[in-house]
């Protein structure tokens, strides 16, 4: 089994930063791949950015790209999501997942989940 716990989360302004922090535990040696979903109240929950630390490539939604960067401590087994230049439409509860394999965009592909962190965005 794999804990995953974020951090990080919490009330930026628009055009703000924040950098979400995803710690590890447990059988890390299953998170070849670590990825960072999100949900908005109402909506389906969504992919924002994933990595697979063997093949070493990042997969980003379009929604984002240029403004959030994925990366990993390896030492710390820890996965960081910096976001940048943040809007309100980024508002929701960001979660972290891992799987085995190779990076997917689609939620039901990874089996264990963090407990999820909220970043609200103001304008």
């Amino acid at each position: 089994q794999v804990q995953l716990a974020e951090s990080g989360g919490g009330l930026v302004q628009a055009g703000g930063s924040l950098r979400l922090s995803c710690a590890a535990s447990g059988r890390t040696v299953i998170t070849d791949v670590m990825a960072w979903f999100r949900q908005a109240p109402g909506k389906e929950r969504e992919f924002v950015a994933g990595r697979s630390w063997r093949i070493g490539t990042s997969i980003y939604a379009d929604s984002v790209k240029g403004r959030f960067t994925i990366a990993r401590d390896n030492t710390k087994n820890t996965s960081y999501l910096q976001m940048n230049s943040l809007a309100p439409e980024d508002t929701a509860v960001y979660y972290c997942a891992a799987r085995q394999g190779v990076t997917t965009m689609s939620a039901h592909d990874y089996a264990y989940w963090g407990q999820g962190t909220q970043v609200t965005v103001s304008s």
